[in-house]
């Protein structure tokens, strides 16, 4: 089971905190791969990698030029997370297992999108931020295991404490 994250039309100059919270969010609770469409942006690709670097892992960053090719191309099940899909909690159980393309959109998302999806998925039927309905559906979708994930290559971890940092450097 490998989870993978489609972030769909990137501005560098509107959404560098945005997409870069997406990656760590996506790297933090289990995703293996941020792929990110719309401009191309080093600095978004550096910082994702930097962190991946200190904190260990494998997770990767990709640019696609072409992302509708590659939503369709992909071996799994296609998520797109938006306020108007179908209920998580309703429908996770149909994904454990399988390898799963989780979709986000950023501007305007394109009406294909609900199309090339296997499932549009909500997290609420409210407005609300995309990197949480990510975070809540990873979640889900480990079966609360992505909260106990460790990094054994770590540079740095924090060791959890009641209160103050403490953390760990190797």
């Amino acid at each position: 089971m490998e989870a993978e994250v489609l972030r769909l039309g990137h501005r560098a100059h509107r959404d560098a905190r945005v997409s870069t919270h997406i990656g760590l969010v996506a790297r933090a609770l289990g995703a293996s791969k941020l792929h990110y469409s719309g401009q191309k942006d080093d600095t978004l690709e550096n910082s994702i990698n930097d962190i991946s670097e200190r904190w260990g892992g494998n997770f990767e960053t990709e640019y696609i030029k072409n992302w509708k090719k590659f939503a369709k191309e992909f071996d799994g099940i296609k998520v797109h997370l938006t306020m108007y899909g179908e209920l998580v909690q309703n429908t996770i159980s149909e994904m454990n297992g399988k390898n799963v393309l989780i979709i986000l959109g950023g501007q305007k998302v394109p009406g294909e999108v609900y199309d090339i999806a296997d499932y549009n998925i909500a997290v609420t039927g409210q407005p609300h931020s995309e990197i949480a309905a990510l975070a809540v559906f990873l979640d889900r979708y480990s079966g609360g295991e992505a909260l106990e994930t460790e990094f054994p290559d770590a540079n740095i971890s924090v060791k959890p404490s009641e209160r103050g940092k403490d953390i760990v450097r190797k």
